[in-house]
């Protein structure tokens, strides 16, 4: 049987299937939505299991959204599941939904699954892997996964619509550079998905939709134009760092050693830990650099981040779960153990409501200065820090827990408790009983 069955590349998916068909083994798409991107990837997956058995996967950022996404996706021009389109039926040994895998009858498999769990596919060796909206993905996903594939030949395919300049735009610009990697940028005004009169429609919806125009650009920027520096839809500080950039605030911010320096943390166990280094003149605070590290101890942490810098230090700025005791430390908490390392003066801040701490950045932003090559990395989490949307409520709520949640908290924390801050703090209500919310 011939595969692909019914299905050819549409012209602008055709420099990808070329390569493709010659032989490369990586590639990066960002491109705006309806492109066909995993449309691509399930007919060349399919055609690649029929000349290569092996194991092959699908990852989309988390699991559980797997199964919508791919598995249950219903192609709206012919009514047929796309898993049917791509694998017909008459080819696989099986078709297992509760893990959402399916077999061909020469033995190869291919399974969807989440960036997200990607280290409990220990011992398996994929020979493809596609990493489906890569801008939200675990890049640790692509570091685990690149050695395996690299020693087998086998091939990565990266598909993605910006979510504000993170790991996904800076690997892209990198690749684009690398004659191993075949790299595409593709806005709807080079496509002919969508007419001119479409794409519109669609900004003014987004608007009215979002009830702001510059929610509603940006949404279309970031989901339609492809652009790398649009804020990331629902996006905390976007717009604000925009307008630091435009004034020339991002820019070479050198130490000043006449003045002492700041820290602000947000500690991590499993999870990233966060420390900006920060100087204040008068009004005007000095982002003056930026550290960030996972699963490392406070030893390593303490060396690297502060001991590594010849910085004259004054407060250091930690939340109040620092004081927590620690049973693997031998009953001893993290302040302890900080304030053995040296680490002093420390000012414990309270627990702050996550507003209080988004308004507090919002309004230190104007009068800060960010170095923009030592905070790279903290800008860029800035720029990725945003609200997550409810499907259910189709509304935004409180913000989304990920990796840029980090440098986040570690800047509101400053923001908030900083001396001559002017943000208004709100102490956290406790509930101690349940009927408390009648008061």
């Amino acid at each position: 049987m011939r595969i692909p069955r019914t299905w050819t590349p549409r012209p602008y998916q055709l420099g990808l299937w070329r390569y493709l068909q010659g032989g490369g083994l990586r590639a990066d798409v960002a491109a705006h939505r309806r492109w066909g991107k995993d449309e691509v990837a399930l007919h060349w997956t399919a055609s690649r299991m029929v000349t290569r058995p092996g194991v092959y996967w699908h990852m989309l950022p988390e699991a559980a959204h797997a199964r919508k996404a791919i598995w249950e996706a219903v192609n709206p021009h012919t009514g047929r599941r796309r898993i049917d389109e791509a694998f017909p039926r008459a080819l696989r040994a099986s078709t297992r939904g509760g893990d959402m895998r399916i077999e061909l009858k020469n033995g190869a498999v291919w399974q969807v699954t989440g960036s997200d769990n990607y280290d409990r596919l220990v011992g398996a060796s994929p020979l493809g892997v596609v990493f489906s909206e890569w801008a939200l993905a675990k890049p640790e996903a692509w570091t685990y996964l690149r050695p395996i594939l690299a020693e087998n030949g086998g091939w990565a395919l990266f598909l993605w619509t910006p979510r504000g300049r993170n790991h996904a735009v800076r690997a892209f610009e990198s690749r684009s550079r690398d004659p191993d990697w075949f790299t595409l940028k593709s806005p709807a005004t080079h496509t002919d998905v969508f007419t001119a009169e479409q794409l519109a429609k669609e900004e003014a919806d987004l608007v009215a939709e979002t009830g702001s125009a510059e929610e509603g650009r940006a949404r279309f920027a970031t989901e339609y134009l492809v652009a790398f520096d649009a804020p990331s839809p629902g996006a905390y500080y976007g717009a604000s760092l925009a307008e630091a950039e435009a004034a020339g605030r991002i820019t070479a911010a050198p130490h000043d050693p006449s003045l002492k320096v700041d820290t602000a943390w947000d500690l991590g166990i499993d999870d990233a830990t966060a420390i900006w280094f920060l100087q204040e003149a008068g009004r005007e605070v000095r982002v003056i650099d930026y550290f960030e590290a996972s699963g490392e101890g406070l030893q390593a942490i303490v060396r690297k981040a502060l001991a590594d810098r010849p910085f004259v230090y004054g407060r250091h700025y930690l939340p109040h779960d620092v004081k927590v005791r620690e049973l693997g430390a031998n009953g001893r908490s993290r302040l302890e153990t900080l304030a053995g390392l040296g680490v002093s003066p420390v000012e414990v801040c309270p627990a702050a409501n996550p507003e209080d701490r988004i308004h507090a950045v919002r309004q230190m932003i104007p009068m800060a200065v960010f170095d923009a090559r030592r905070c790279a990395v903290g800008l860029d989490r800035l720029r990725a820090y945003r609200k997550r949307w409810s499907a259910a409520l189709h509304a935004w709520s409180g913000p989304v827990h990920d990796g840029a949640s980090h440098a986040a908290d570690a800047l509101g924390l400053y923001a908030l408790n900083r001396r001559g801050g002017s943000a208004v703090k709100r102490p956290v209500r406790r509930r101690e009983h349940p009927l408390d919310w009648m008061a």
